[in-house]
């Protein structure tokens, strides 16, 4: 795939609220992490992160992209705020499967709405992934603890989870969305608890929020299409 290509796909397809939406979710995060006075790193962060699962929830390649300068940007932020299993998830995993997802989904794009296809898990295997949740989470928790990670089990599930649903993203499952609600309201609790306790991560609260709008509308656009598909087949 040439780069020209690859960027008139990118941006074809578009529906008006998609648009609005993108606009309105970057800019919001934009300015509010501004007007919070924080650092330039960290308001990087939160909008390469918005920008990216945006992009990744339409369908598109380039949330990849700016999916690995978040990861990259959003590791040495929880490494400061001293929550390692966040740190080390987004080093070791997330980085570079977000090279492996663009391999994958540009293997698997639509070429009529130039979007990625989309499909859902069994019932036996989401009864699989809740299993692997739960059991995962405690155990990392233990490991963490005795890292004096600032809040371990939470810390904890929030990877496993997220290492879950990275894969399921990648794997086009529209589960990953419910996963990723999940994990955008412990991610909200993970930063306030941060903030409340002297640092300054108001941009990664206003991330994660963002975050978490959006992993319910994507959800609802992936099961519309997912049910039609199911339909029309």
């Amino acid at each position: 795939m040439n780069i020209q290509g690859l960027l008139k796909d990118e941006i074809a397809g578009w529906k008006t609220w998609e648009k609005t939406w993108f606009i309105l979710a970057t800019l919001s995060v934009f300015i509010l992490s501004l007007l919070s006075n924080n650092n330039l790193l960290s308001l990087i962060t939160a909008v390469t992160g918005v920008i990216s699962i945006i992009c990744s929830g339409k369908g598109k390649l380039t949330g990849f992209v700016f999916g690995a300068i978040n990861a990259t940007l959003y590791a040495y932020i929880a490494f400061t705020s001293m929550y390692y299993g966040e740190m080390l998830l987004n080093i070791f995993y997330f980085l570079p499967m977000e090279f492996y997802g663009f391999y994958i989904w540009s293997k698997n794009m639509n070429p009529e709405t130039k979007e990625v296809n989309k499909k859902a898990l069994s019932n036996k295997n989401r009864i699989i992934v809740a299993i692997a949740v739960i059991l995962g989470g405690l155990c990392y928790g233990f490991i963490l603890q005795h890292f004096n990670d600032a809040m371990p089990f939470v810390d904890a599930l929030l990877s496993i989870l997220s290492i879950i649903t990275m894969f399921l993203a990648i794997e086009m499952y529209m589960e990953n969305w419910i996963l990723w609600i999940c994990v955008n309201i412990l991610r909200i609790l993970l930063w306030i608890y941060s903030t409340m306790n002297g640092l300054n991560n108001i941009p990664m609260v206003l991330m994660s929020s963002v975050y978490l709008i959006n992993s319910i509308i994507m959800f609802v656009k992936w099961k519309r299409e997912v049910d039609s598909n199911t339909i029309n087949s």
